[in-house]
C-alpha cells in the first residue's frame, strides 16, 4: 500500500493546519522564543541605526579639504560598538533558535516513535516499513531544516522591513512611497512560487519514502536477491524509483529557485528607483548626500529581507510537506485504550474461543464461526495448509488484532475486558522468524526479563542448548550481535530466541514453527526441553512437520478458516482423513 494515499495534501488549508500544529509544538519553549525575539530586535535596531551614522560620516567628509575628524572619530567608535553588539546578539539568537528548533524536532520524533508503539499491528502490516522509517527520520530532519531557517530569518526579516520603512519615512516620504509601491511585486512572486512548491515538495517526500522503503526491502533480503539472480530487476526498480524522486525534486527545486532571481529583479527596480528619485531630490536641495547614502542603504536593507523571507517560505514549504506526513502518522487512530480495563493477574491457563469470525479484508473472509476450548495445561497443536488461518489465530490470542465477532476468553475473562499488557505478559512466543536486537547475547536472552541474574541467563541458555556455542564466541555472553549478525546461523539465532522463553517461564506458551531452522539432532534436544517447559502450561503449537506434534493432547486441523478435524494423533490417524493425508504426505517420495 502506498503511503501517499493517506497523506495527500489538501493545498493551502492543509499547509495552514500543519503550520499551526508546528507552532503548537513550540509552546514549551516560549521563554526561549521571547529571548530570541528580543535579541533579534536588538540586532535589527543596531543594523538600522548604522546607516544613520554612516550618513552623518559622509556629510562630515563630503567637502574637499573640509573633513572634521573631531566629529568623525565618535561616529566610527559608534559604528564599532554597533557592529560588536550586532554580532553578539546574532550569536546568542542563533543559540536560542537552534535550541528551540532541535528541541521541537526531538519532541516530534519522540511523539512519532511513541505513536508507533501504540498503533495497531494492522497499520504496521499495511505500510512499507521503509516509508515509516522515512517519516520518523528523514521527514523530521526536513522539518528541522525548515524550522531552523524560519526561526532565524523570518522574525528578523519582518522587523528589518518594518524598521527600515519607518526610517525611510522619517528621511523622505516621497522616496519611501516609491519603495513601498514597487515591493508588492516581490510578494506576489513569492506567493505564486510558494503555492506551487508545497505540492511538489510533498510529492518529493512521498517519493523519498518509497525509495527508502525499496532500499530497506532489497538490502534486507540481499541474499535472496543474489541467489535468485534478481540484481538486474532490483537495479531497474531502484532506477525507476530514483528517477521518480529525481524528476519531482528537479521540479520542486526549479520552482523554488524562481523565488530568488524574481525578488532580486524587483529589488533592483527598487534600488534603481530610489537612486533616480533621490538624485533629483539632492539636486533640488531637499536632502543631503549623506541622507541619500543612508536612504540607499535602507532601500537595500528593506529589499534584502524579501529575498530571505522568500527563501524561508520555499524552505518552509518543504518542511510543511514533510510535517504533514509526520503528523498524519502521529494522528493515526491508536489501539483502543485499555487504561480503564482490569488487569488479569491470575492465569489458570484455560482458553475459550466462542463463535469467532475474523478477516483482514472484509471482502475476503478468513476465519468464520470458530470454536475452540482449551483446558489448563493442555498442549494444543494447530495444523493445516498454508493460508488456513493458523498464525491468524495466534494474532487473535495475543490480541494483535481484535475479532470481528464472537469472543476469546483467557482464564475466564474476555480478552477485550483486560489490558493487553497483562494478557500478553501471560504468554511467551517463539516465532518462525527470528529477531535479535543490537546488543550483547546476554541482553538478548534477558530481553523480556532485564533484571535476570547471570545464573538464570546461563541456565536458560543451557536449557535451550545454546550455551556451548555461546562460549565458543570471542566474548561469550558479552559478544555484541544483531539481527544481521553473519557469524550466527539461522538455527543458532532461533535457539537464542528459545532461550528467552526458557528464562521467562510463562503461564502459556505459543510456538509458531519454533524449531524450523534447527537441525534434527538439536531439534530432539529442544523438543525435550520444551516438553519440560510445557508441563502444567497451556501451549499452542503451530507446526508443518507433523512428527513434532505427535504428543500433543489435542490437534486442531484447520482448512479455510474452519476446524475440520480434532483429536489426538492416534485418533486422527485412525480416521484416515485430512490429517492422516497430511501426515503421510511428509513421508512419501
Amino acid at each position: 500500500m502506498s503511503s501517499s494515499t493517506n497523506t495527500r495534501p489538501g493545498g493551502r488549508s492543509d499547509s495552514v493546519k500543519t503550520l499551526k500544529k508546528l507552532l503548537a509544538c513550540s509552546g514549551s519553549y516560549r521563554a526561549l522564543f521571547v529571548v530570541s525575539m528580543i535579541l533579534a530586535l536588538i540586532s535589527v535596531a543596531c543594523t538600522l541605526y548604522a546607516p544613520i551614522l554612516i550618513g552623518k560620516g559622509v556629510d562630515v567628509i563630503v567637502g574637499k579639504g573640509d573633513v572634521s575628524f573631531d566629529k568623525l572619530v565618535p561616529i566610527i567608535a559608534g559604528l564599532l560598538i554597533l557592529v560588536a553588539v550586532t554580532g553578539i546578539s546574532q550569536w546568542l539568537m542563533s543559540i536560542c533558535t537552534n535550541k528551540i528548533t532541535f528541541n521541537i524536532v526531538r519532541d516530534i520524533r519522540n511523539r512519532a516513535f511513541s505513536k508507533l508503539q501504540r498503533l495497531p499491528l494492522s497499520y504496521i502490516d499495511s505500510h512499507p516499513h521503509g516509508d515509516i522509517i522515512s517519516r520518523v527520520i528523514t521527514d523530521v530532519e526536513q522539518i528541522s531544516d525548515g524550522l531552523l531557517m524560519g526561526f532565524a530569518q523570518l522574525f528578523t526579516g519582518i522587523c528589518t522591513i518594518v524598521g527600515t520603512l519607518i526610517f525611510m519615512l522619517l528621511i523622505n516620504v516621497k522616496i519611501a512611497l516609491v519603495v513601498v509601491l514597487i515591493t508588492p511585486l516581490s510578494l506576489f512572486a513569492a506567493r505564486f512560487v510558494s503555492r506551487s512548491t508545497y505540492k511538489l515538495f510533498h510529492k518529493q517526500s512521498v517519493a523519498r519514502g518509497e525509495l527508502t522503503g525499496l532500499v530497506e526491502e532489497l538490502t534486507g533480503s540481499q541474499k535472496t536477491v543474489t541467489a535468485m539472480c534478481y540484481q538486474q530487476q532490483a537495479q531497474q526498480r531502484f532506477d525507476q524509483a530514483n528517477k521518480q524522486l529525481a524528476d519531482v525534486s528537479v521540479k520542486a527545486i526549479f520552482f523554488s529557485s524562481l523565488t530568488n532571481p524574481t525578488t532580486r529583479f524587483v529589488n533592483g527596480l527598487v534600488y534603481t528607483g530610489v537612486g533616480i528619485v533621490g538624485a533629483f531630490t539632492v539636486f533640488s536641495g531637499a536632502m543631503s548626500v549623506g541622507q541619500l547614502s543612508s536612504f540607499l542603504t535602507y532601500a537595500n536593507q528593506y529589499t534584502k529581507p524579501f529575498n530571505e523571507i522568500s527563501g524561508v517560505i520555499t524552505e518552509l514549504q518543504g518542511a510543511l510537506a514533510s510535517a504533514h506526513r509526520v503528523f498524519s502518522l502521529i494522528e493515526e487512530p491508536e489501539e483502543s485504550p485499555d487504561s480503564d480495563l482490569k488487569t488479569l493477574e491470575h492465569f489458570d491457563g484455560s482458553v475459550d474461543i466462542n463463535d469467532v469470525s475474523f478477516s483482514y479484508n472484509p471482502q475476503r473472509p478468513l476465519i468464520e464461526h470458530f470454536d475452540l476450548h482449551v483446558k489448563k495445561g493442555q498442549r494444543t497443536a494447530i495444523v493445516g495448509p498454508t493460508g488456513c488461518g493458523k498464525t491468524t489465530m495466534i494474532n487473535l490470542l495475543m490480541r494483535f488484532y481484535d475479532v470481528d465477532s464472537g469472543s476469546i476468553c483467557v482464564s475466564g475473562e474476555n480478552v477485550r475486558s483486560i489490558t493487553r499488557e497483562s494478557l500478553r505478559s501471560g504468554y511467551a512466543m517463539v516465532l518462525q522468524e527470528t529477531w535479535l536486537k543490537t546488543g550483547t547475547i546476554r541482553e538478548n536472552i534477558a530481553y523480556s526479563k532485564p533484571d535476570a541474574t547471570e545464573a538464570e541467563i546461563i541456565a536458560a541458555a543451557k536449557a535451550a542448548y545454546c550455551h556451548s556455542f555461546i562460549k565458543r564466541l570471542p566474548l561469550g555472553y558479552d559478544t555484541v550481535i544483531s539481527d544481521s549478525y553473519a557469524t550466527l546461523s539461522a538455527g543458532q539465532k532461533q535457539l537464542l530466541c528459545i532461550a528467552r522463553v526458557m528464562l521467562r517461564l510463562p503461564h502459556m506458551l505459543i510456538l509458531d514453527e519454533a524449531t524450523s531452522s534447527i537441525d534434527t539432532r538439536t531439534e530432539i534436544l529442544v523438543q525435550n526441553a520444551f516438553a519440560k517447559l510445557m508441563q502444567g502450561r497451556t501451549s499452542f503449537i503451530i507446526a508443518h512437520r507433523l512428527s513434532t506434534i505427535k504428543e500433543a493432547d489435542n490437534i486442531i486441523v484447520m482448512k479455510q478458516g474452519h476446524i475440520i478435524e480434532q483429536g489426538d494423533h492416534k485418533t486422527l490417524m485412525s480416521k484416515n482423513g485430512f490429517y492422516a493425508e497430511l501426515y503421510n504426505s511428509q513421508f512419501t517420495q
